[in-house]
């Protein structure tokens, strides 16, 4: 499947249409680049979108004698590659770039971070004063949402599937750290919604109220101007005479529409002339498991008219899933924030704004196979960079797959995170953590 390349030109509609309670402005058309900077002109969480982008040197070592998934090829790491219009001048060989979202905070996955970086600004907005939302044992959402919550003086509450673990690590400690955590049986956690709506009732009280993310940002849309990055205030603010907790729930790993304007954000970012620019063809690669930030990159790249193609690397569900997915998300966004999408071009191919991929080697979501701690390792070694077997050592695997086949394939790889899961996987996987080496061969 190739990229769609679509121009923001034919992305066309007027503010009347995209905001109807604006009064202000004159009734003129929106191009794509347009609408996108009128979209992200709110308040966010992240102070900043900038992020760094190093470029890894793939190179070839046969007939070295080396375990692990890259028994043939060794790496390297340039922090500082030329980017912009210099790009293609220093031809290091086959490299590929990496987008270090990993970075951008110590104890936040960052796929998460980019996924909150739109919704907290609007919870605090509107008076909230309690999250609820839920994971598995060792989620890296409920994590997030627990550090970012606790940042901004809200309170956190996270229901875990399963049983408390014997020793906390990783995700799982920093959730109890920073926020209040409920271990939900199984059973329970099998029907989500309503176990949401049950615990986020009890921590409302008699006196409080519930409300669902798609609520708040339906309200802030009617209220939201393009002079101001604010939004109105629905309800009293913290700190006042009111005391009535005000509760809100977020979904399991943040997967609705309002997730997605981070990744745009992050695509806006990304696309300026002296970084990626908006004229150069790129393959991003990217892990999946529930394909929100495949789809936040896609978006974003359409709108703005990139000839970038987003390869998504599937974990969590098969392709059918995926796609369902993707459409749902697309049909929220057009809904919830008048995305200038035509669905014919949309979906003119039948496969949609992401190209979805099997993981190299395919297995059950969470396991990992003999030899991948020992090229996360490697990895680690040789770039200073950690992946972790689960998620962002799929995405390496693939960029590193799709550089090595085709020379020019410009392949930008999105570091989503993923460290603290480590920890969690140490214990599960004992075995093949104490299998590590002391040293690898050069």
């Amino acid at each position: 499947m190739g990229s769609i390349q679509i121009s923001s030109l034919g992305f066309r509609l007027t503010v009347d249409q995209c905001f109807p309670h604006h009064q202000a402005l004159p009734n003129i058309e929106l191009n794509g680049e347009e609408f996108m900077s009128k979209l992200l002109d709110r308040k966010w969480t992240l102070l900043r979108p900038d992020t760094e982008v190093h470029q890894i040197t793939v190179s070839s070592t046969q007939g070295q004698n080396r375990g692990g998934s890259f028994s043939n090829v060794s790496f390297l790491n340039n922090k500082q590659p030329y980017l912009g219009n210099k790009m293609f001048e220093d031809n290091q060989g086959l490299s590929f770039y990496i987008v270090r979202d990993d970075l951008l905070h110590p104890f936040i996955n960052g796929n998460k971070a980019r996924k909150l970086d739109g919704l907290l600004p609007l919870i605090e907005d509107h008076g909230v004063t309690d999250v609820v939302t839920c994971g598995g044992c060792q989620s890296a959402h409920a994590a997030a949402v627990a550090v970012s919550c606790a940042e901004r003086g809200l309170k956190s509450h996270l229901l875990l599937r399963g049983e408390k673990p014997e020793i906390l690590t990783g995700y799982n400690l920093i959730s109890t750290i920073y926020g209040n955590v409920t271990y939900v049986p199984r059973s329970f956690y099998a029907h989500r919604e309503k176990m949401l709506q049950t615990h986020a009732s009890i921590v409302a009280g008699n006196s409080g109220n519930v409300v669902y993310c798609n609520d708040i940002i339906d309200a802030s849309m009617t209220t939201q101007t393009f002079e101001c990055s604010n939004f109105v205030q629905m309800d009293a603010p913290r700190g006042t005479k009111s005391h009535s907790n005000k509760v809100v729930i977020v979904n399991e790993g943040a997967g609705d529409a309002i997730a997605l304007l981070g990744l745009l954000r992050l695509v806006d970012y990304l696309s300026q002339d002296h970084l990626l620019g908006r004229k150069r063809a790129f393959n991003f690669v990217v892990d999946s498991g529930t394909g929100t930030t495949a789809v936040g990159l896609g978006l974003g790249a359409l709108c703005l008219g990139l000839p970038w193609k987003i390869t998504a690397v599937m974990l969590a569900d098969k392709i059918d899933a995926y796609r369902k997915q993707e459409r749902r998300l697309i049909s929220e966004c057009k809904r919830q924030f008048c995305f200038p999408l035509d669905s014919h071009e949309l979906n003119g191919s039948h496969d949609g704004i992401v190209h979805w991929v099997d993981r190299c080697h395919p297995r059950k979501f969470g396991n990992i196979l003999e030899g991948e701690i020992d090229a996360c390792q490697q990895i680690a070694q040789q770039t200073g960079i950690l992946v972790d077997p689960v998620y962002t050592l799929a995405a390496w695997e693939m960029a590193t797959q799709i550089t090595s086949a085709h020379e020019d394939a410009n392949v930008v790889m999105l570091h989503t995170g993923g460290t603290l899961g480590m920890f969690g996987l140490a214990q599960r996987y004992k075995s093949y953590f104490g299998m590590l080496n002391n040293t690898i061969k050069s």
